[in-house]
């Protein structure tokens, strides 16, 4: 396995384990993990404002359900990446390009995933 391969692996588990985890916490205790003190605390990241301008409360169910089943798709993903699965690419970048709205640590999170899973693909000639 190249370490190429490892960097995205753990870097999409981080990403999966955190949507999933916090949109499942945030389901049966009602709130997302947030800041304790200080001047943010209580509120969620720059990610809120987005979905907000989309028409959609960010602590509502919908999008805690959001949360989880985009977190379950990118364990989904990353078990069959992780199985060799050479069709699994398509699937992983796009669920990099569309994590990129959770700023600010998810988008960077996600562009890393983009852009590793591209140089993988292509040194390995379209297969990851």
């Amino acid at each position: 396995m190249t370490y190429i391969k490892r960097i995205i692996i753990v870097l999409s588990l981080l990403q999966a384990f955190w949507m999933t985890f916090d949109g499942t916490r945030a389901l049966i205790i009602g709130d997302y993990i947030t800041p304790k003190s200080g001047p943010n605390a209580g509120r969620l990241g720059p990610w809120s404002g987005l979905v907000t301008s989309l028409g959609i409360e960010p602590r509502s169910t919908l999008m805690k359900s959001v949360f989880i089943c985009y977190g379950l798709a990118w364990l989904t993903m990353v078990v069959f990446y992780v199985m060799g699965d050479g069709r699994v690419w398509w699937p992983m970048l796009a669920l990099a390009v569309g994590t990129l709205w959770y700023l600010p640590v998810g988008t960077a999170i996600s562009l890393l995933i983009a852009a590793l899973t591209l140089v993988s693909i292509f040194l390995n000639k379209g297969q990851i």
